[in-house]
């Protein structure tokens, strides 16, 4: 197995070889090792949070702008060209700023539906049903996997994710199987809609296959995660929460609560369409949503003195989680810099690997490393594959990206939203859940694919 996740780790490692500018290759030189060593390192504390009681971000943070420095001191001292330093350091800004921004607009309406009670007024309806915490688990797993493809993963899972610490803010049994729940399915969901994750909606803007072509992928996501559902659900009590529908009072909503949701949805909506129509960056779409309801805060406080504030649920969100996304992405990015990323270009080749070895060794790479810069990657290195080809990288580079906490933006979207309780350790205690949802899913695009030959509209 180890060999293998090797193998697999430098499957797509291989991609970063695929660029318009030569970067000198330092790979064997102190500079690269010790580059090498740092991300390991560092990679390690992040890991292993809750044993140290560092927060993810610190290490991510520290090895994404340290290696930075550490790969231009060494242009300095052998009087390489700069300007290499400076565009790749550029690129990775550009990079960044597009899911950071993302993140910020994402996790400001979060806070901003939680200060006006939507949540809470959530929680109320659902637990006043009399729902155990296992038809509660299942409840929550559902609505996150069919309103991912609409509004994606990463949204998807905080809003899931709020629900569940509203429920119960203690109950670890349910709360971590909840959370690891709500995650795989987010990222299976978005894994069939063009738009349901960053990583499908660049594939799809990739011209890698037209919007049909993805849908084709709900069977092996549907039922690979239905799968770890069931497994996750057996750790879940299948007791009543305590709550006593008599004694508690409804939630009321604050007023322009209800407004503000529909802002929200027509928020993730100029996301879509600007990136696909106007051809604009996803994030310029999420902050355009975010103008618009600043203005309506500005209305609501004149019409009806509402103590509704933007800012106040700006200074709410989960910093570390941007900080974590910051610096792990950096610290990719460095490791493509110094030539790391194409030690294994030739694993593509049917001789080797081969594209379906490959592609499912893609998916465990992006729990390591986080899909996005992984999807990324295989784009810049368009290794020649048909359309069942790229839709199988598009599923495994989605759906794999819950093996591990950190290895989605709804994982991390969630650890920041459960600190202490949702964590590396806790997730991969129950990692083998979504492991054998995985062989499921890849099981299915197989029969589907390769042997019934069913994925496109003829």
């Amino acid at each position: 197995m180890f060999k293998f996740l090797l193998v697999s780790l430098l499957t797509v490692f291989a991609f970063g070889s695929a660029t318009d500018i030569q970067y000198p290759d330092l790979t064997m030189t102190w500079v690269g090792f010790s580059a090498l060593a740092i991300f390991l390192i560092g990679y390690y504390f992040i890991a292993t949070e809750d044993k140290y009681h560092i927060d993810k971000s610190k290490p991510a943070l520290f090895i994404g702008t340290f290696m930075l420095i550490l790969a231009a001191a060494y242009y300095v001292i052998y009087g390489l060209d700069l300007n290499l330093v400076n565009i790749e350091a550029n690129h990775l800004i550009l990079e960044i700023a597009g899911i950071f921004f993302f993140l910020f607009v994402a996790m400001t309406y979060i806070e901003s539906l939680i200060h006006m009670g939507v949540f809470d007024r959530l929680k109320y309806n659902l637990v006043s049903r009399g729902y155990t915490y296992r038809e509660l688990f299942w409840a929550t797993g559902l609505l996150a996997f069919f309103i991912s493809p609409v509004a994606d993963n990463l949204t998807t899972a905080l809003i899931l994710a709020t629900v569940l610490i509203t429920i119960d803010k203690t109950k670890q049994d349910f709360l971590v199987p909840g959370a690891i729940n709500v995650v795989v399915a987010a990222n299976a969901g978005g894994a069939w809609s063009p738009f349901g994750d960053i990583t499908t909606l660049m594939a799809w803007t990739a011209g890698k296959g037209v919007f049909t072509d993805f849908l084709f992928l709900f069977p092996a996501s549907f039922f690979g995660y239905i799968v770890t559902a069931y497994l996750l659900s057996r750790y879940v009590p299948n007791t009543l929460p305590d709550f006593d529908v008599k004694t508690e009072i409804q939630p009321q909503l604050m007023h322009g609560a209800n407004v503000v949701i529909y802002l929200g949805i027509f928020t993730i909506f100029c996301a879509v369409v600007g990136h696909q129509v106007l051809h604009l960056p996803a994030m310029w779409g999420m902050l355009f949503g975010l103008a618009l309801l600043q203005l309506y805060s500005a209305r609501l406080k004149k019409k009806h003195n509402s103590e509704f504030n933007v800012f106040h649920s700006m200074a709410k969100i989960e910093n570390n989680t941007l900080m974590f996304f910051f610096g792990i992405l950096a610290a990719v990015g460095v490791l493509y810099f110094l030539g790391w990323l194409s030690l294994a270009a030739v694993v593509y080749d049917p001789s080797v690997l081969g594209p379906t070895w490959s592609n499912i060794g893609v998916g465990f790479l992006s729990a390591f490393v986080d899909n996005v810069p992984v999807m990324s990657a295989i784009l810049k290195a368009n290794p020649i594959m048909g359309v069942d080809q790229w839709m199988l990288v598009t599923l495994t580079a989605g759906i794999g990206g819950s093996l591990i906490s950190f290895g989605s933006a709804a994982g991390v979207g969630v650890m920041g939203k459960l600190p202490g309780i949702y964590t590396f350790s806790s997730h991969f205690k129950l990692s083998w859940t979504v492991f054998v949802g995985y062989v499921i899913s890849v099981l299915i695009w197989y029969v589907q694919y390769q042997i019934l030959g069913i994925f496109h509209i003829s």
